[in-house]
């Protein structure tokens, strides 16, 4: 929480950052991610890993073999908005998206940074990668990042289409097993 207040206040009054603060905090995805909310969490994995398939077979593929989950990057990206691993400029640019567009660009922009540097991944060792992914390079070009950003193709309605769906299926999931577990006069 702490990279996420530095740049609020970095860039407005410590009344309007809290006030910000707050509001971020109660967005969806943050909320989930802030109350390790399990369940949530892992909608948001599925969610991220079907457009990382779709859009990056070949490093999706890879990071499969590798045994290389979501969860060992994306948390970390999600908690700080970027803010840690990130140049504080594209983050700046990542942000006005992010209040524009919501949580669909947090995983657009995370799809748009593994397909930057996807050459470069797919030559890389587990321990290599997470440690890459952790702290990207601070020379990122914001202009080329967001191009790749773009041509990923996540759009809001496809990001939430898919979240309702899996959330739908999930409940399904939890109903079913609640009925197996409970026990039969």
């Amino acid at each position: 929480m702490s990279f996420l207040t530095a740049v609020l206040l970095l860039n407005m009054d410590p009344a309007d950052a809290f006030i910000l603060l707050s509001n971020l905090l109660h967005q969806p995805c943050q909320r989930a991610f802030f109350r390790m909310d399990a369940d949530m969490m892992f909608v948001y994995f599925d969610v991220f890993n079907l457009f990382f398939e779709e859009a990056l077979p070949a490093l999706f593929n890879f990071f499969t073999h590798i045994q290389l989950t979501p969860d060992l990057y994306l948390i970390g990206w999600v908690f700080t908005l970027f803010s840690k691993s990130l140049p504080l400029d594209v983050v700046s640019r990542i942000w006005d998206v992010y209040f524009r567009d919501g949580d669909s660009f947090l995983f657009a922009a995370a799809l748009g940074i593994l397909r930057m540097y996807m050459p470069q991944l797919l030559h890389m060792e587990f321990e290599v990668i997470l440690q890459f992914l952790r702290k990207l390079p601070e020379d990122m070009s914001a202009d080329l990042l967001f191009e790749h950003i773009k041509s990923v193709g996540l759009t809001p309605r496809k990001f939430q289409h898919t979240m309702v769906e899996l959330v739908d299926m999930n409940n399904v999931e939890r109903r079913k097993k609640a009925a197996a577990l409970t026990p039969k006069n």
